[in-house]
C-alpha cells in the first residue's frame, strides 16, 4: 500500500482528504503545521507529500524548497488557493512535482495523486542494461550483443526495447509507443510502430515469424515477455 504525507491546516480539509484516501487504500500520514509536517516529510518514508501551501510556523513553499536541498525527492503535490498563481509559479521552479487548486474536486485530486505515484513507478522501474535468451543490453552505451555476437540497434531501437522491457508483462498500446517514445512533435503513424517492431524481432527473436519475447497483443498492441 502507498503511503502519503498530508500537510494541510484547516481541520475539515484534512479529515475529508483523510477519510477519502484511505477509502482509496492509501496508508495516511498528517501534520496540520508546517513544522511538523517538515519533520515527518524528512523522517517518514513516505511514496507522495500533499502540502499546502498557507500552513502556521513554516509555509508550504519553504517546506518544498528545504526537502529539495536536503536531496529528499519524494513527489510534492502542492495545495492553492485560487488568487495564488504566482506561489503556483514558484512552487513548480523550486521542485513541487504538480498542484491542485483549490476548492478541488476529490475525482481531480485522486486522479493528479494516481498520475504521480505512476509516473514514480516507472522511473524507480528504469533500467541501464538488461539480459535475457543469450541477449545483452547495455541501454547507456547502447550496445547490444546475442550470443556473444554484436547486435546493430539504432537509438530509436533501443528506446523501444528499453521502454517494453521497462513494463515487462504489460500490454502498451501503439498510440502510447508513438507519444511516449516518438514524442508529441512526431507524426509518424500505428504502422511505422509495427515496422520498427519488425525489425526488432529480426535482430533478437530466434525466429522472427514466432516471436516469443516481444509479443503481439491482437487490437491492443505489445507485449515484452522475458
Amino acid at each position: 500500500m502507498k503511503k502519503i504525507l498530508l500537510v494541510e491546516d484547516d481541520p475539515a480539509i484534512l479529515k475529508g482528504l483523510t477519510v477519502s484516501l484511505e477509502a482509496e487504500n492509501y496508508i495516511i500520514k498528517s501534520a496540520s503545521d508546517g513544522e511538523k509536517g517538515h519533520q515527518l516529510a524528512k523522517n517518514e518514508n513516505v511514496d507522495l507529500i500533499i502540502l499546502d501551501i498557507m500552513l502556521p510556523s513554516k509555509n508550504g513553499l519553504d517546506i518544498c524548497s528545504d526537502l529539495r536541498k536536503d536531496g529528499i525527492n519524494t513527489p510534492i503535490l502542492m495545495l492553492t488557493s485560487k488568487k495564488d498563481e504566482i506561489d503556483k509559479v514558484l512552487g513548480l521552479e523550486i521542485g513541487a512535482d504538480d498542484y491542485v487548486t483549490k476548492p478541488f474536486s476529490l475525482r481531480e485530486l485522486q486522479a493528479r495523486i494516481k498520475a504521480i505515484l505512476r509516473r514514480k513507478s516507472e522511473l524507480a522501474k528504469s533500467i541501464d542494461d538488461f539480459s535475457f535468451d543469450g541477449i545483452n543490453l547495455d541501454f547507456k552505451k547502447m550496445e547490444a550483443s546475442k550470443n556473444g555476437r554484436l547486435i546493430k540497434l539504432s537509438a530509436l531501437e533501443f528506446k523501444i526495447l528499453k521502454y517494453l522491457i521497462e513494463r515487462e508483462g504489460d500490454v502498451v498500446s501503439r498510440d502510447k509507443l508513438l507519444d511516449d517514445v516518438w514524442g508529441y512533435e512526431a507524426f509518424p503513424t500505428t504502422r511505422t510502430v509495427d515496422n520498427y517492431i519488425l525489425s526488432i524481432r529480426k535482430k533478437i527473436e530466434n525466429n522472427p515469424a514466432e516471436p516469443v519475447h516481444i509479443l503481439t497483443m491482437h487490437k491492443s498492441g505489445y507485449k515484452f515477455v522475458k
